[in-house]
Order: structure tokens, then sequence, then C-alpha cells
């Protein structure tokens, strides 16, 4: 595979890089290894020096690392130091809170005396995603050095730029050799990688197929993994919804990081009796949005990630409207110059069109109306997707029990406040297993020792 920066706002290639020989990858196993024998034994305050550095390094680079954002998969700028910002609290977060995570858990048996104590495994393999370039980076970086383990990261080869600027902000706040490695490697190698008897577990986020395939070659190798995968999230509005609450974040939830994001609100279900002023209100709303430079704070729409990325997702809209669906608006690439498309909306989409179980990942909207609650309840499970969700109601008990009887690992009412350092982030279904960020994140790759005291006779 090739490492390649290209501007998606204007095509222009911005720089390349080599894969790996070899030889460089094999150091880099031996490098990582031996860090960890040395990391394993560091205090939580010695980790979380550095880990503190890196996020203090962030925050005072923001502006720089925001542009490499932009620059290589289009994100708008604001968006793109949001995001370095809100990493560099993920990392925070978990210099401050580690400890207390991962403190000795006393427990009572009914003979002597036991507690479950939290230790790391070793080097953990990473396999991250281009729409979040430094935040999926941060949510695995924090809890799992934190925690004692060292990280191997294979980063997606479009934005490699921003996952070198990554490391080397390890190693300017004096991380040592090997903690964190930004590994540009095939997927051949990485497939090695998985399989190398010093990897001890492996994380990722990306499509279905890549959680299939590498959940597989874990599980053949007995390695525990996490598995951060798409969604097609509802957006369930009730009869008695605030419009224009609900308007402003559907608005958001769809077109946010220009709809690259894999808990993004993608099929809105509307109770009949506000469908219409609600497809109105939301199409108004798209429409209004600018296409432009994402350097430029005026701009509200900005490219699609990759020239690809745009051709598929017009290939999955023309293949909807094939079998049936009715096009609302957009559907087309917008003609200016680089990665643009119309935000779009699709309606009248039968359970047999195959766009009904698809994940659209970009500005398309699917439109359903549903008669009431149940239906609405019945629809948004019916998906093989379970990441996230929302429901908008003026009755917050009712958004709650609403909320409750969706399959999905999180729901969220009246706003779709996706993610916080505190909050666990994950899904069921096809959208993976285990969770990220909060407690639960920097428990996945930890060993949870019991010891137990007893002057107990053995049984005769």
């Amino acid at each position: 595979m090739t490492y390649e920066s290209i501007n998606p706002y204007n095509g222009t290639v911005l720089k390349t890089f080599e894969e790996f020989t070899e030889e460089q990858l094999e150091t880099a196993l031996q490098t990582a290894a031996k860090c960890f024998e040395a990391w394993r034994h560091t205090t939580f305050a010695e980790r979380a020096r550095i880990v503190d550095k890196v996020a203090a390094l962030m925050n005072a680079k923001s502006d720089e690392l925001a542009r490499l954002v932009t620059l290589e998969m289009g994100k708008r700028i604001d968006e793109s130091r949001g995001e370095v910002v809100f990493s560099a609290d993920i990392l925070a977060y978990y210099a401050k809170n580690a400890e207390r995570f991962l403190a000795p858990v006393k427990l009572h048996p009914a003979i002597g005396e036991a507690h479950m104590e939290s230790s790391p495994i070793g080097v953990i393999f990473c396999v991250e995603p281009w729409n979040f370039p430094y935040y999926q980076l941060a949510r695995v970086a924090g809890p799992h050095l934190m925690a004692g383990n060292v990280l191997m990261v294979k980063h997606a080869a479009n934005v490699p730029q921003s996952a070198i600027a990554f490391e080397k902000l390890w190693i300017e706040a004096g991380a040592p050799a090997g903690l964190y490695t930004n590994l540009l490697i095939s997927h051949d190698q990485a497939n090695r990688v998985v399989d190398d008897a010093r990897i001890k577990g492996v994380a990722l986020t990306g499509s279905a197929a890549a959680g299939r395939s590498i959940a597989a070659r874990a599980g053949q190798n007995l390695k525990p993994s996490s598995l951060e995968l798409g969604g097609s999230d509802a957006f369930i509005v009730l009869k008695d919804a605030d419009l224009e609450h609900t308007i402003k974040w559907a608005v958001w939830g769809r077109m946010y990081n220009d709809g690259q994001t894999c808990v993004a609100a993608k099929r809105f279900i509307v109770a009949e009796e506000l469908a219409d002023t609600f497809l109105k209100r939301f199409q108004a709303a798209l429409a209004a949005l600018v296409p432009g430079d994402p350097m430029d704070e005026k701009t509200t729409l900005g490219p699609l990630s990759t020239e690809s990325a745009l051709v598929n997702l017009l290939k999955l809209v023309d293949g909807a409207v094939a079998n049936g669906a009715t096009l609302v608006m957009g559907g087309k690439r917008i003609n200016r110059p680089g990665s643009f498309m119309e935000p779009t909306i699709l309606t009248d989409i039968d359970p047999q069109n195959p766009a009904f179980r698809e994940e659209f990942f970009g500005p398309v909207a699917l439109f359903f109306r549903v008669k009431d609650e149940d239906e609405a309840v019945a629809l948004a499970n019916d998906s093989d997707f379970g990441l996230g969700g929302s429901v908008f109601t003026r009755d917050v008990a009712r958004g709650e029990r609403v909320a409750s009887r969706i399959e999905t690992g999180m729901m969220f009412v009246n706003n779709i406040d996706w993610s916080d350092a505190d909050l666990p982030f994950g899904g069921i279904k096809n959208s993976g297993y285990g969770r990220e960020l909060g407690d639960s994140g920097i428990q996945a790759f930890v060993n949870k020792k019991l010891i137990r005291v007893s002057d107990a006779h053995a049984p005769a």
C-alpha cells in the first residue's frame, strides 16, 4: 500500500512515504518489546509525567497539528482544532485517573482474604482510521500507555503526516524508545504483526470487514481484541419533539466531519405528525451549507477525505435510487475542484433495498416516516449495526424509556454529544465489541489477577 498525503480540497499530492522494510519492522518490534520490560515497572506518576507532557504539547501546537489534519483529509479547520484539544483532554484525563481506575479491588470471600489487581500485558497493536487522525490515537494511547502497556500503531494510509506528527510528540515529551511506534506497513505486514508472539493484544477502529479479518487473526493467536466498527445510527424524532432544537442537532449530527463519523446520525426516523415539517426544514438547512476551502473558517461544507471515498458514496446513492429509493435532494458531486459531494437526502427506502442495511459514510441522510413510538423502535433496531442513536422528545422520561429499548451501545436523549473522555464509547452487533474511554477504556488490555490469602487446610 502507498502512504500518501493528498489534499482532497484540490487533489494536490502533498507527500509520499515508503513502507517499512522487513528489517525496519523487526527492529521496531524488538524495541517495543524491550521498552515494555522497563515501562511495565514504572509508577503511575512516572507514566503520567510523559502522557501529561504530550497533552500539553498538543495544546501548544494545536494550530500546527490541526492544519495537518485539514490538509490530509479535508476536515474543516475549526473541527480540526477541536479534535486536537479533545485529544489532549483524553490524554490528560488518563494521566490523572489511571491509578484510581486500576487500583486493587478488595474482595470478600467466605474464607480468608482476596483482592483483584491489574497489570499490563505487553505490546498492543492498534489499527486506526483516517476520520479522526489524532482522536483515534489518543483514545488508545492514553489508557493503554497509562496501564503500563506499549503501543505499535498502523494508521490509515491517507494521513501519514498526522500519524508521524503524533509519534513525534511522544519523542519530544521524553518517552523511552519503543513506547509509541508509528508503523508505515502493508496489510500483509500488519497480519504478520498480529501473528508475532511479542504482540499481546489488538485494537482496531474501522469497517466491519476489517474487524472480521483482524478479530479472526487475533483469535487464531489467542490474543484479546477490541473492535470499534461502523454504525447506522437512528435519529428518532417523536411527535412532541422541539423541532427548532431537533433540526439543529439533525444537521450537526449528519454533517459534522462532513458526515464521515461512525456514530453520526444516519437514519432519520420521524413521527408522521412532524415528518413533512421536519423534512422541509432539514432540507433547507442542508441546502444552506456552503462548500469551500476547509482552511477557511467561513466554509460550512468541506470535501470528503479522498476521491475514492466520494466515488464509492456516489455509487451507493445511485444503487439506492436504482432499487426504488427517492432522491429528495443532492446525490451528485459538486461541480468544482476537489472531492465535494452535495448534501443528500434519500427516502422511500424499502427493507429489500440494499441501501437499507448500508452505512453511508458521508453527507447522505436516510429519511423514514413512522406512525408511532413502537414503529420507530422496531425500525431503529432493524439494523446490522448497533453503535449509537438518539431520541428527541419534550418528555425526558419517555426519551429514556425509548433509549432503553434501542439495541445499541450508546443512546442520547435530546442531544448527540457522542464522546467525552469520562464516558464509555462502543457498540454491539456489527459495530464491534469492547469499550474505549472512561473507566472501561483502560480495562481492555490488563490482566485482572486474583490474589487470595487463606490458612485453610487442604481437603483430606
